[in-house]
């Protein structure tokens, strides 16, 4: 399909091009450093894309048995030697079965969970790795609902709470502490990191360094990540992995939406098609200000809007933007960066159309990979 004003709106677009541009600089720094990346589908799971990102990346993690299997099965067709990597705050009995068997990796949250399945982990997959979520206890995530070591977090076992017996049988330790961070926060965690569980290290096979790495953003050190992997490497004699999501499907696509309605009310108000609530929940959740193309800040160009969802949320609104020609019922908006962290999150919350999944491809040409209607909302209700 040549021509993108076909394709019915709301729709996601990812554009292989710059996705390949980020497994790149991804694989530039396995290549320099040793270290092996792994693909996190949470936050990127665009499986259509896989054929490209597999000649990259190494495996996938994945935080349950759907996002295992969905690596099994998606990622490892075009990659036989692809790692699936679990982890999950608390797996389940009738669950721990199939994640052993679709997994080379399994990462427990506590003790308690290596003291009820690591045997059994083993006895469905005898060749199966196993580690332990660490919790640093430092943390520079932006905000709390995103700081993995923030007071009384649930997310992995510290310090205080290590049995060193436990650790024994295991092959690896992990640690995830950053949110679309640099490497100095990796530093600053992993100087703690060090200081608290090197004397662990002894008779591991690697370290995770999870994910939130902002690699392929702008101005990211990427020649001090090499140094601080390749050091690491060297003194402990150890693999490492990282496992970035946001990375890898950073401004690689948009979601393009049409202007439904326009009218006043105090202010110039336009109705998309799409929602902020159940299609971009971050700019809501974190919450951020998502970029409009051709758009400024509020007053900064001659015509503002309020860019209002089609939901009965009162405060699904994107934002005011500006614009340098009225909007008028029709007109496409497009948000930029939309890829990464968004379509998995998507609800049908009030029923509102999903939208639907466009890979450009390197070629130049557009495929709508998925399209969504009455069936997936039908289909998850009862």
């Amino acid at each position: 399909m040549a021509d993108k004003r076909a394709i019915e709106t709301p729709f996601y677009l990812c554009k292989e091009k710059l996705l390949e541009r980020n497994l790149k600089i991804l694989d530039d720094i396995q290549n320099r450093s040793g270290a092996k990346i792994i693909l996190a589908l949470k936050g990127f799971a665009m499986w259509s894309t896989f054929a490209l990102v597999s000649k990259y990346l190494k495996g996938c993690t994945a935080s349950g048995v759907y996002e295992a299997r969905l690596a099994r099965e998606e990622f490892s067709r075009y990659n036989r030697d692809a790692e699936v990597h679990t982890y999950s705050p608390a797996f389940k009995e009738n669950e721990i079965e199939e994640i052993s068997k679709l997994s080379n990796h399994i990462v427990f949250n506590s003790i308690n969970q290596i003291n009820k399945f690591l045997l059994k982990a083993k006895e469905y997959n005898p060749n199966i790795h196993t580690s332990l979520r660490i919790n640093p206890e430092v943390s520079a995530s932006p905000k709390d609902i995103y700081n993995p070591c923030g007071l009384y977090s649930r997310l992995g076992t510290t310090l205080a709470n290590i049995d060193e017996s436990a650790l024994n049988s295991l092959d690896g330790l992990n640690f995830h502490a950053l949110c679309e961070q640099n490497v100095e926060a990796l530093e600053e965690v992993l100087k703690v990191f060090e200081k608290n569980f090197s004397k662990y290290f002894k008779n591991l096979k690697y370290i995770n360094f999870g994910g939130g790495h902002h690699i392929t953003k702008k101005g990211y050190d990427i020649e001090k990540l090499i140094c601080i992997i390749k050091e690491f490497r060297l003194k402990y004699q150890i693999d490492v992995y990282l496992e970035p999501g946001e990375a890898v499907g950073w401004e690689t696509g948009y979601l393009e939406s049409t202007v439904l309605d326009v009218f006043e009310n105090g202010m110039p108000v336009a109705i998309l098609d799409t929602s902020a609530e159940a299609h971009m929940p971050d700019t809501l959740a974190m919450p951020y200000r998502a970029d409009v193309r051709g758009a400024g800040r509020s007053g900064e160009k001659k015509y503002t809007y309020r860019l209002g969802g089609n939901t009965c949320l009162a405060g699904d609104i994107m934002g005011d933007y500006s614009f340098d020609k009225p909007l008028k019922i029709g007109d496409r908006v497009i948000f930029e960066d939309q890829i990464h962290y968004t379509f998995v999150k998507n609800t049908t919350f009030n029923g509102i159309k999903l939208p639907s999944l466009v890979v450009e491809r390197v070629d130049g040409s557009l495929e709508v990979v998925k399209e969504f209607g009455y069936k997936e909302y039908r289909d998850r209700l009862s």
